[in-house]
């Protein structure tokens, strides 16, 4: 681990989406239940697609161990693919949240 080029960048990427959504944008989106529920279902098939591009027997895509923390979890996934993938997709829903229209914004009840 000499250094944490890939590491460093997505820890970075969480901490900012959840800066935003803390400070700036308050959708409240941490606190929903469907939320969550696309994030199981986002991960889930992450680990599919991603497990296939990175599976250590037959790479298509090649990370250096050198920009990581070298920890792959299931299979041959670099922990830090799920970093950037939550922070990716998160960012955009909050900011889809923050542009929705609300009802009170209509005048309805």
């Amino acid at each position: 681990m000499t250094g944490l080029g890939y590491t460093v960048p997505a820890v970075v990427a969480v901490l900012v989406v959840i800066a935003l959504e803390l400070a700036v944008l308050r959708t409240g989106l941490f606190g929903k239940v469907e939320y969550w529920i696309s994030m199981a279902i986002v991960m889930g098939f992450q680990v599919i697609v991603d497990g296939w591009l990175t599976k250590l027997s037959a790479p298509i895509v090649i990370y250096n161990e050198q920009h990581s923390t070298g920890l792959r979890f299931p299979w041959d996934i670099p922990v830090e693919d799920f970093l950037f993938g939550w922070a990716m997709v998160t960012a955009v829903l909050l900011l889809w949240e923050k542009q929705r229209p609300r009802s009170e914004d209509r005048g309805e009840r």
